[in-house]
């Protein structure tokens, strides 16, 4: 996939284990070849393991007889349908599973447990329907949450499912949908079409059966890819006729998560053909620039590599909830004493009293032992009021609300895509306000994905955009060019008038550089507007900047390519082609012009172009500043520099070339030092800086982050240079950060591992000092995370190879200006690497003691330093990294941090992350809706987040603390008065309250204050909010609801509660006549009056945010006490259920006498005065929270090693270079594997082939039903050169004519007069005499990945050898293989 780990010759890493310190060193591995894509280890491993997958293609019944154990002697079939399934739930495990769920909270166990006991009548002392009415309330309504969601979850699989494809049924091609899809089926896919599941590619109408594909929503790169069906398909399934009689057998290793790496082999007509990853088209991949195409299912359904990627829905429960589940188990103890303490008393207290009173024994007729037991169970009863269920109840309201606030917010509504945020969650709105982690995918999610040409830098002169102000557009400033592109927004009149005045030879040059040094193709649909094909789209940028400037790419063969330069068209021959890969970081092109003369074009990397031109003044020097303000600005560059090559160099050069590709061995190294050879001597013409658009608003979301102590890490797919280029512009990294990579990362583990506490002993001071001021970043890929932390690997681990064959192959390909020696790099991280790992044995990772060795193994050890060294970082940015990968890194977070976590994504390779992380937020973006199905928010863009984050989860998380503490304490406030009323009732379980006070207290009498302050309490406004990052810590803390919070909650409730019951029982002792309230309804009218009038003054206190609202809620709350407390002590009610309604007019009675009025004044004033004290008190008292200014490095500190270890570079510019290519296009180009051939031969495809349509394909198949391989070369259609044409290329420059009964209808190319006989003179030579128009006898043609040779045995002119006609092109030939031969 692109530059996945393995490809392209990039460097590999090993774990070495050296003996028995456990100590861990990296060691780098020898380069793959450049079809590698899988991990050494990973191949290594699958040489040792047996290939048990087995299929056929076009035969359902033979693959249909494998099966698998499925539980205990039943099977099942092995090979999975393409069915997808990701909801939880069908029609019938809905009820029994979600049950399930739901009792696993303590507190509904809890409830189910109490409405039991009410049940028995010996014990009851609440009706038992005033607990099961609330719980199945509850219950419904968290099923009901459930249901919608996992409805949603069936509605996109449905729609997944019932996507068309097209399957070889019988002898022809029809419309099925996804789900009929099985392993072994042929499928026909066409532009523009998403895989069904992963295929084997077998043929495609593109030259040699090569297929692009986009991955964007499998690893986040948008740079095209190629995969390319096995030489064996590509020349014999070339009929719909073949495809259907193919039997082939395909036998590859089992189903696995690793993207990169597949290994298997094809068997047929008796011959096995290897298979690896570059045959296979990957479920989620989208087909382009490619007509059509055909594959074999291997893998489908959940056995596909996305889907083994995605991971399993875990329900995700917040913070808060987790904490009240243990909050209950404790109250429920808590109770359990209490009762038994009250039941105690009751023991002694009959005792007492039957000893007294002998007269009333016989009316208790059991013994003092069960009439114990049976009033503990009494008072349990009595006090489980103190787990109110309207407390759970409320909750889900107040969730339910805070969700619907985000549902509303205008402010997070994008109107451009008509997207506003949904919270498909609302169970986890709280957590919002505690994220410590968020984990951000880069492509989609950060950026854009749109390069634009923002500026250029020409001999030292500076070109941006004109400002549209002080010289506004009237119209396009291209216009006089017919092939200009009308949406290209750089405009800047000076270099216009440069380019057209034709007067700088470096202007020319430059613009000339980018329209010749690319792989860019080009589809002419058009004449005058080229549609340009590019591999990645920087480099589409670039040309298309060209274009718009005057120099047009406008057709390319395998040796030659086609410039309107100004309007006269001119044909570069192309000699060779130097291809970019990551170590090089450059691409070069070797052509000759027109007039004859040999020019290198030179493109890449600041760093390595710099170190490779002649001479260095005064234009080198303004460039590098240049430089340096587009780095400031988060440019991506790229250095252009040219040179002329003599005739005589050139020769001796193309002969070493030809020596180097004939190498068996090391060939590519052997190129690598020949490229290096021609690379030398630049002359530079300038840079160019591209922009990679941020979406809007993500600088300053990710600051504001950054101040609320939320630390940001990106985990992408893509490359690491272009992955620390957005870092910077997104401004998560900074000039003045150490950033730590992989060898830096490597000595600090060894250090910690190594090294004993007393290293760096008496350096302390200086050691936390270091690490206050000294701002650390981390950047690090996914193969160096996969080979670090062993454990993170389900699969089966990697094979360790010998010491024996360890070759530092590293150093060998390393460019000259990196070189550089350990003392150079020792010096660079030695205060570092030993404070860091320092601190890290402080902190208790390190091997303290043996008792701790011996509790966790090396492997836990070793990632939580790893966690905690990355955890100490500003900021991380994991590189090249698999869905699977990023998911882990969520969970090694969660594990050994205990921070809540955020992922955010816009892709299907963002979707295992999502469901890892606390909290999972989707964007809907271009690479489609499945990170949205898979989220619990979706949001239209990263900007909202800041919102989403710092206004709406703070306010949430606010509320619903400020609402639980307020819960809890009117619950203590009002119910502890049960436990001081038992020790004057003869601790009889006898409740204080009237029944119907008990009963409604939750859920009328003191709802509507605490509701308002779960949905509608404020402390500061949004805008504040967001002006104040740093409030957003104190929910990272814990520090508005936590054990803490909960015990002065219990204390404040348990203070009023003995106020309104002690000063009410002093006050009315020995008291009698009308004015007294000594008697049991009085004093109960007393103390419940008192209760619900305090627990209103505190939630006046605690409201901030004072409304309307709160006023009516206030209000409402006493108008219903009142009505319902009249109706319920009415004389109508008593009449009918007197033992139902015993209160006859208590309230009426007590609130006639004013003195009864004082008393409940004195209560209410006792229970708020002495907290409002408190409050102000503490308040003065408190420090201000010291605001986090982040602070440079000290110049005592800085000075020691200041420019070795602040710069990843020992240059002092930081390089801006990032460049999404892809390696292997440019061998495709020279080779013409990538070339359509020209129009009227005959096809491969039977034509005419009709697709019956039983279901009504989509539009972009409509366009295409065609079965058959285009061949024309791209370029203009019968498009003859006119160009000025030097005698050395002779006929090179015309189109070759097609060669009457030649197979397939090749077209041959014009070969030089002393060859063919005369200019444009045409023939057709086999094997050695084609490479005699280079001047050099040519091997063999030879097939390999890239399919180089000409089937069927026919060979033209250029085309046997790789050396003739281009004179040495870059592309090696492949040496035949002894098949072949």
């Amino acid at each position: 996939m692109g530059d996945a780990p393995g490809r392209g010759g990039a460097q590999r890493r090993r774990l070495k284990k050296r003996g028995r310190s456990e100590k861990y060193e990296l060691r780098p591995e020898r380069p793959t070849s450049m079809g590698s894509l899988a991990y050494r280890e990973d191949l290594e491993e699958e040489k040792n393991s047996a290939f048990t997958w087995e299929l056929e293609a076009n035969s359902r019944d033979y693959n249909s007889q494998f099966k698998e154990k499925s539980f205990l002697c039943w099977q099942r079939r092995k090979y999975k349908s393409n069915v997808i399934h990701t909801a939880k739930y069908n029609v019938f495990s809905f009820l029994p599973l979600n049950l399930y769920e739901q009792f696993h909270r303590v507190s509904n166990l809890y409830f189910l447990f109490i409405i039991i006991l009410q049940g028995l009548p010996e014990i009851s002392t609440l009706p038992w329907f005033t607990l099961f009415v609330p719980l199945i309330c509850l219950l419904v309504i968290r099923a009901t949450r459930d249901l919608v969601d996992d409805i949603g979850r069936h509605r996109s699989d449905r729609i997944i499912n019932n996507r068309p494809c097209q399957i070889l049924v019988g002898k022809s091609f029809l419309w099925r949908k996804w789900e009929d899809l099985y392993v072994g089926d042929v499928v026909c896919l066409h532009k523009d079409n998403i895989v069904p599941a992963d295929l084997l590619l077998l043929a495609s109408t593109e030259p040699s059966s090569l297929c692009y594909v986009e991955t964007a929503d499998i690893d986040g790169e948008t740079n095209l890819k190629f995969r390319q069906a096995p030489p064996v398909t590509h020349h014999e399934l070339t009929s719909i006729g073949k495809m259907a009689s193919f039997q082939g057998k395909v036998v590859c290793e089992e189903p696995n998560s690793r993207l990169h790496h597949f290994v298997g082999c094809l068997e047929w007509k008796g011959r096995k053909h290897p298979l690896d990853i570059g045959n296979v088209l990957l479920r989620g991949c989208k087909v382009r620039n490619t007509d059509t195409c055909y594959g074999l299912v291997i893998y489908a359904g959940f056995d596909t590599k996305i889907m083994r990627n995605c991971g399993k829905i875990h329900p995700k429960r917040s913070r808060i909830d987790r904490l009240l589940n243990r909050l209950v188990a404790l109250i429920f103890l808590s109770l359990v004493l209490i009762s038994v303490a009250l039941s105690l008393g009751f023991w002694f207290k009959v005792k007492e009293f039957k000893a007294k009173h002998h007269y009333v024994s016989p009316r208790h007729v059991q013994s003092v032992a069960a009439e114990t037991f049976l009033t503990f169970w009494g008072f349990f009863i009595l006090l489980s009021v103190m787990v109110p269920m309207a407390m759970f109840i409320m909750v889900e309201f107040i969730y339910l609300g805070n969700s619907m606030f985000i549902n509303w917010d205008v402010q997070m509504y994008y109107a451009p895509q008509d997207v506003p945020a949904k919270a498909r969650s609302t169970s986890l709105n709280d957590q919002l306000g505690q994220v410590g982690y968020v984990f951000s995918d880069k492509t989609g999610t950060l950026t854009q994905n749109v390069m634009t040409f923002k500026k250029c830098c020409i001999g030292g002169i500076i070109y941006g955009p004109d400002d549209e102000e002080a010289a506004p557009c009237k119209g396009s400033p291209y216009l006089w060019n017919k092939f200009a592109d009308g949406k290209f927004p750089y405009r800047n009149a000076e270099l216009l008038r440069a380019v057209r005045g034709r007067t700088d030879e470096a202007v020319q040059e430059f613009w000339r550089l980018l329209a010749i040094c690319h792989t860019v193709m080009v589809q002419e649909k058009d004449p005058d507007q080229p549609v340009y094909q590019a591999a990645s789209p920087d480099e589409e940028a670039l040309v298309t900047a060209a274009r718009n400037f005057g120099y047009v790419f406008v057709a390319r063969t395998r040796d030659s390519i086609t410039v309107m330069e100004l309007g006269d068209e001119r044909v570069y021959q192309v000699l060779a082609m130097m291809d970019f890969n990551s170590m090089r970081k450059r691409m070069s092109v070797l052509v000759r012009n027109p007039e004859g003369a040999i020019y290198l074009y030179t493109k890449g990397a600041d760093v390595v172009i710099f170190e490779r031109l002649s001479k260095k003044g005064m234009t080198e020097w303004t460039t590098e500043k240049a430089l340096a303000s587009f780095a400031e600005e988060t440019l991506r560059t790229l250095c252009l520099a040219y040179k002329r090559v003599d005739e005589d160099a050139y020769e001796e050069w193309r002969q070493r070339h030809r020596e180097a590709s004939l190498r068996m061995q090391n060939r590519a190294h052997a190129l690598h030092q020949v490229y290096e050879e021609m690379e030398k001597g630049l002359q530079l013409l300038g840079a160019t800086a591209i922009e990679d658009r941020l979406q809007d608003g993500v600088c300053d979301t990710i600051r504001c982050l950054k101040q609320g102590n939320v630390k940001v890490w990106v985990l992408t797919g893509d490359k690491q240079e272009t992955a620390v280029n957005v870092g910077f512009a997104c401004q998560l990294l900074s000039e003045n950060m150490l950033i730590l990579e992989e060898k830096e990362i490597t000595r600090i583990l060894e250090a910690y591992w190594g090294s004993n506490g007393g290293l760096l002993a008496g350096q302390g001071p200086l050691q936390s000092r270091f690490l206050q001021q000294t701002k650390v970043a981390m950047v690090i890929n996914g193969e160096f995370l996969d080979q670090l932390l062993l454990s993170l690997r389900k699969e089966p681990r990697a094979l360790v190879r010998d010491e024996d064959v360890d070759v530092d192959v590293e150093e060998a390909w390393r460019e000259p200006g990196e070189r550089t020696t350990d003392f150079l790099r020792a010096q660079r991280v030695s205060l570092m690497w030993r404070t860091l790992g320092t601190q890290l044995r402080g902190t208790g990772l390190g091997p303290r003691v043996k008792d701790s060795g011996a509790r966790d193994g090396p492997e836990v050890r070793r990632e939580r330093a790893f966690v905690e060294l990355a955890a100490r970082c500003q900021a991380v940015i994991c590189c090249r990294v698999t869905p699977k990968q990023k998911a882990l890194i969520v969970a090694l977070v969660k594990k050994y941090q205990r921070a809540v976590t955020l992922a955010i994504g816009d892709g299907a390779n963002d979707v295992n992350m999502i469901k890892t992380a606390d909290i999972g937020v989707g964007l809907a973006g271009p690479e489609g809706m499945q990170a949205v199905q898979n989220s619990d928010y979706a949001l239209a863009q990263f900007c909202f987040l800041k919102r989403l984050l710092l206004v709406h989860g703070r306010w949430s998380y606010v509320r619903v603390c400020k609402f639980l503490r307020y819960f809890v304490y009117k619950t203590l406030a009002s119910m502890m008065a049960q436990v001081w009323f038992a020790f004057y009732s003869g601790f009889t379980a006898q409740p204080l309250y009237e029944g119907w006070f008990l009963a409604l207290f939750n859920l009328l009498f003191s709802t509507l204050p605490v509701l308002y302050i779960g949905l509608f309490e404020q402390d500061v406004s949004a805008e504040r909010s967001l002006q104040l990052p740093q409030l957003y810590i104190a929910g990272q803390k814990d520090e508005l609801f936590n054990y803490w919070v909960f015990l002065q909650a219990l204390a404040h409730g348990t203070a009023t509660s003995l106020v309104n019951f002690f000063v009410t029982l002093w006050v009315s002792h020995d008291s009698a006549g009308p004015t007294s309230f000594s008697d049991y309804q009085s004093f109960s009218a007393v103390v419940a009056l008192s209760s619900l009038l305090s627990i209103t003054m505190e939630a006046i206190l605690i409201i901030k945010y004072w409304t309307a609202l709160s006023v009516l809620a206030i209000l409402l709350s006493f108008c219903l006490y009142m009505v319902v407390t009249w109706g319920c002590q009415s004389f109508w009610l008593f009449q009918i259920s007197p033992e139902t309604f015993p209160f006859l007019y208590a309230d009426r009675n007590v609130l006639s006498h004013p003195s009864i009025l004082l008393v409940i004044l004195l209560n209410v004033s006792l229970n708020t005065l002495p907290t409002l004290a408190l409050r102000v008190i503490y308040q003065a008292l408190e420090k201000p929270r010291p605001k986090e200014v982040e602070e440079a490095p000290s110049q005592d500190i800085t000075a020691v090693e200041a420019a070795p270890y602040l710069r990843r570079e020992s240059r002092r510019r930081r390089s801006s270079y990032a460049f999404s290519h892809r390696e292997g296009y440019a061998e495709l180009i020279t080779q013409g594997t990538i070339l359509r051939r020209a129009p009227g031969g005959d096809s491969d495809m039977l034509r005419g082939q009709i697709i019956p349509r039983h279901e009504e394909p989509s539009p972009s198949i409509q366009e295409s039903p065609r079965c058959s391989r285009k061949m024309s070369f791209l370029g203009k259609t019968g498009h003859q050169h006119r160009g000025k044409v030097s005698s050395r290329d002779g006929g090179r420059a015309a189109r070759r004519p097609q060669i009457p009964g030649s197979p397939r209808g090749l077209a041959v190319r014009g070969v030089p007069g002393d060859v063919a006989g005369g200019a444009g003179g045409l023939t057709v030579v086999q094997g050695e005499r084609a490479g005699a128009v280079g001047g050099s006898p040519a091997p063999p043609a030879a097939r390999g990945r890239g399919g180089q040779g000409v089937p069927r045995g026919v060979t033209a002119g250029a085309r046997g050898g790789r050396s003739g006609a281009r004179g040495g092109g870059a592309a090696p030939p492949r040496p035949p293989t002894p098949e072949e031969q």
